[in-house]
């Protein structure tokens, strides 16, 4: 199943290269994939994201860190 509440992970990606984030102390995120920063969240959307994360479990936080870098089912994530 897919969709905004049973995302799958169909192909196995987030899984094999996770992502990683840091919170900052203005309250921005810093999503990582592979080591690096691959976008940064801030204001209203960050105060939302780190709400979401704070509650949600490991796979459902990879979920939500790949909607928020924006590469989202698009399968242009290289490796």
């Amino acid at each position: 199943m897919s969709g905004r509440d049973g995302a799958s992970d169909e192909r196995g990606r987030l899984t094999a290269d996770p992502f990683d984030y840091r919170v900052t102390k203005q309250g921005g995120v810093i999503v990582y994939r592979g080591g690096q920063a691959v976008m940064t969240v801030g204001g209203h959307d960050a105060a939302r994201l780190v709400g979401a994360l704070q509650s949600a479990d490991d796979s459902q936080v990879q979920h939500l860190l790949a909607r928020a870098s924006g590469n989202y089912r698009r399968g242009n994530e290289r490796s």
